[in-house]
């Protein structure tokens, strides 16, 4: 079970479980409303390393990018998340990228979805090593919505 931290006791950890030799991965988006996509994805890219950091938009971040959302507030959204087996750490962060927050914290291994070209992969400047992994076709929060939607229409 991963756990919730903030950015400075998050790098003291990272810096740790590097020191012992563990290879750091890092990855982010809003993270909604898991679904089996979000599970696969998490489960692909924690096979590039040994730690799984997991960061966060907020709501207010989530708001920007995806106007009427976030649907689950962050602390929900990180109590989920924390709770998959392969995620290791969860954090936030406020801005419409985590540039700042992968600068800091000096992740190995970059990872994003399918959806992404690789050097449009935000902070991959930054790191050694980024991945754009496989896209798990109809699998997406919005889709989930729009079938809710259409069921209570």
């Amino acid at each position: 079970m991963g756990v919730i931290l903030g950015h400075k006791e998050l790098k003291a950890r990272l810096d740790a479980d590097r020191s012992a030799g563990k290879k750091i991965v890092f990855t982010n988006g809003c993270f909604d409303i898991i679904h089996a996509g979000h599970v696969r994805y998490l489960r692909e890219a924690g096979k590039f390393g040994s730690v799984l950091v997991l960061a966060l938009n907020t709501d207010a971040s989530v708001s920007r990018l995806k106007p009427g959302r976030p649907v689950n507030n962050f602390s929900e959204r990180a109590e989920v998340a924390a709770a998959l087996e392969m995620v290791d750490y969860v954090t936030m962060f406020d801005e419409d990228t985590p540039y700042e927050l992968i600068k800091f914290l000096r992740p190995d291994v970059l990872v994003k979805g399918g959806d992404w070209k690789k050097e449009d992969i935000v902070g991959s400047d930054l790191v050694p090593e980024t991945h754009s992994l496989s896209f798990h076709q109809g699998f997406s929060t919005t889709g989930i919505i729009e079938k809710i939607e259409k069921k209570k229409a």
